[in-house]
Formats: C-alpha cells, sequence, structure tokens
C-alpha cells in the first residue's frame, strides 16, 4: 500500500504544476491576463476541495480500494480529454474535475497512513507527502520534453494516462478496512473549534504553495528574466519542499505545532526580505521558502487525524477541504493584486498567509 501511495502522491504533484510550468502557452493561447491565470488555479483548488471534503467520510465508512479507483478514474478521465481547440470556460470546467478526483486521492491517502500509524504517523504522513514534492519538480521538465515534441495540451493527456494506469493497479492493492467506530462518527463531530486551526494553517499553505508555483513565471517576466526563469522557479521551490520535508524526518524532537509555527515565520521572512527587495535570484527565495513550509501541510494532516483517531478520513478531510479554499482565494487574490500593482508586490503578499500559519500554530498548542 505505501509504494502505492507513494507513486499516487508523484502524480498528484505532477498535477499541481501543470497550470503554472504551461502558463505562458495558456496565456498565450487562451489570452489570460494575471486574474484569469489566478482563476485557473482557483479552479483546481476547488475541485480538490470538494474532492478532500467529501472523500473523507467515505473512508470512514466504506471499502476503500473502489474509492482509490473511482478517484484515479475521474482524475484520469478529466486530464486525457482535454483538447487544443478548449476556451477558458471549458479549461475552467475540466480543472475541477481533476482537483475533485486528485482531492479525494489525497485525502484517502492521508486517512490511510493516519489509521496504519496512529500515533505516529507524523513521519510517515511526512515521507509520503515528500512524493508530491519530487513530481511537481520533476512536472516542468516533463512539461518541457512534451511542448518540444508537441502540443502543450500533450502534458495533460499523459499525466491523465498515468492516472488511469494507477486506477487498475488499485485492485492489485490491500487497504485497510474501515473501523466500526469511525462508522458511528459523523461529520458534524470534527467541526469543532479543536480542528479550526489546523483548517487555517491548511488555508494559508495550500494558497502559498499554489500562488508561488502559478506565479512563478509571471514573476520572473516581471524581473526580466523570462518564462524559462520562471519554470525553473517552480521546480525550485518545490525542491525546498522536498528537502524541507526530508529534514524533518532526521529530527530527533517528536514533531508537534511548534515547529509549524517556526516554518510560517520564516518562510514570511524570506519572502519579505527576498521578494520585497526583489532579488533577481529567484529560484534561491522560492527554493528557500519551499525549504521552510515543507513540512507544514503532512505534519498538519498528520496533527489533525491524531486529534480525530476514529474519523482519520473526516478530520484530514475538513482540514484539507479549508486548504482548498486557500488554494481558491489566495491565487485569485494575488493575481488581483498582481494586475493593480506589479507582480513583484503581489508574491510579497504571501508573506501575509506565512504569518497566518505561524498564529494558528500558536492556537493548535493552545488547544492540545
Amino acid at each position: 500500500m505505501l509504494a502505492y501511495c507513494f507513486v499516487s502522491f508523484v502524480a498528484f504533484g505532477i498535477v499541481l504544476v501543470l497550470v503554472g510550468a504551461n502558463q505562458a502557452d495558456m496565456a498565450r493561447d487562451l489570452d489570460l491576463d494575471l486574474s484569469r491565470t489566478g482563476l485557473l488555479a482557483s479552479a483546481l483548488a476547488l475541485g480538490i476541495g470538494a474532492g478532500v471534503v467529501g472523500a473523507g467520510p467515505l473512508y470512514d465508512r466504506l471499502p476503500r480500494r473502489p474509492l482509490f479507483v473511482l478517484s484515479m478514474f475521474v482524475a484520469g478521465v478529466a486530464l486525457v480529454s482535454v483538447t487544443p481547440t478548449m476556451g477558458f470556460g471549458r479549461w475552467i470546467g475540466h480543472l475541477i474535475v481533476i482537483g475533485l478526483g486528485i482531492g479525494a486521492y489525497d485525502t484517502l491517502i492521508n486517512a490511510s497512513i493516519v489509521q496504519r500509524f496512529g500515533s505516529r504517523s507524523s513521519r510517515p504522513m511526512t515521507a509520503i507527502h515528500s512524493a508530491a514534492a519530487v513530481g511537481a519538480i520533476a512536472g516542468p521538465f516533463l512539461v518541457a520534453a512534451v511542448v518540444s515534441t508537441g502540443h502543450w495540451t500533450e502534458s495533460f493527456r499523459w499525466t491523465g494516462a498515468g492516472h488511469l494506469a494507477l486506477a487498475g493497479l488499485a485492485f492489485a492493492v490491500g487497504f485497510p478496512a474501515p473501523e466500526r467506530a469511525a462508522r458511528a462518527t459523523t461529520p458534524r463531530r470534527v467541526l469543532g473549534i479543536a480542528i479550526l486551526p489546523f483548517a487555517l494553517i491548511a488555508f494559508a499553505y495550500v494558497g502559498i504553495e499554489a500562488a508561488l508555483t502559478v506565479f512563478a513565471e509571471p514573476y520572473a517576466d516581471f524581473l526580466g528574466l523570462g518564462a524559462q526563469r520562471g519554470s525553473l522557479a517552480i521546480s525550485s521551490v518545490w525542491l525546498g519542499l522536498l528537502i524541507g520535508r526530508l529534514a524533518v524526518l532526521i529530527l530527533p524532537a517528536d514533531l508537534d505545532s511548534r515547529l509549524l509555527g517556526v516554518a510560517g515565520i520564516a518562510s514570511g521572512a524570506i519572502l519579505l526580505g527576498g521578494i520585497g527587495w526583489r532579488l533577481e535570484a529567484v529560484e534561491g527565495v522560492f527554493f528557500a521558502v519551499g525549504c521552510c513550509l515543507g513540512c507544514v501541510y503532512p505534519l498538519m494532516i498528520a496533527l489533525a487525524g491524531q486529534r480525530f483517531p476514529h474519523a482519520p478520513g473526516t478530520a484530514a478531510g475538513v482540514a484539507a477541504g479549508v486548504g482548498a479554499l486557500g488554494g481558491f482565494a489566495v491565487p485569485w487574490l494575488t493575481g488581483a493584486l498582481g494586475d493593480g500593482i506589479d507582480a513583484g508586490f503581489a508574491v510579497a503578499s504571501l508573506a501575509l498567509w506565512s504569518l497566518l500559519i505561524a498564529l494558528a500554530a500558536a492556537a493548535a498548542m493552545r488547544f492540545r
């Protein structure tokens, strides 16, 4: 099961960067400004939000193999069916459905790790989520290879073919069975004040991650560096996320909300310093931000699941669902700031969301 989850998260990471890695071509063919580019990312996040929330209660009650197969199939079909002639409206629809599929198996994987490892799930969760960073790092290079020999939409179709293959492989994987205690737990019991800090952390983190990925190329253009440097910055931020997650695995101390607070403060300082001063080493700045934030999402999911051990799917789904709202709202707001002021100010404004991570982490410690 762990190997299947790892490969699935690699595919998840590739999907997360498809819009950002194709941004220049999509902007040309679809006549996009920064706000409309942000809306594409927001559409993907909207679908992810519906998927992660909806899959949580289903995970706690139903056999898991059909859920994995269905989520992979939905994402795969939506990806392989994109065409070069699609307009902006159809792209919005496709990205929502793609997000629905990948969001569902995101929650399924998170809940499976919590159920299997329980109170020891923080490090396994971080290790599995490293796979998403691997996929996101490789994504821009894979897109560049596809574009060099064909139309940019083929990068979506090849990714979809991979998801359809994973749907077939799910029939050969053994997944944990639902627990009896989970079947009696309703989503309402998880929607208490104890889940709120984790939900806010997810909102801010996913928003920052999505905005950095989507606006890396426009920000590099703003600095006069060109779209290729922006594409490299996408891989750089995800390489930083990967290294940040791997570094957490060797920490001797217990992993708790204090680490989330430090990550939020550090990433905010780098965003204000590196981007506020408009350093041309954009790859280095994005890499440093990724290193700081690497631990945030997997640790947040693990802590939320540990807080509600009898409903790990619902807890992970609620937190990740609010995170998807951040992926919807923050890129759109960042794009609006970019159109209204400039791309540098827009990306630097993400430091405010880093501050929210630190404040919510402090609240999580208080409610522990």
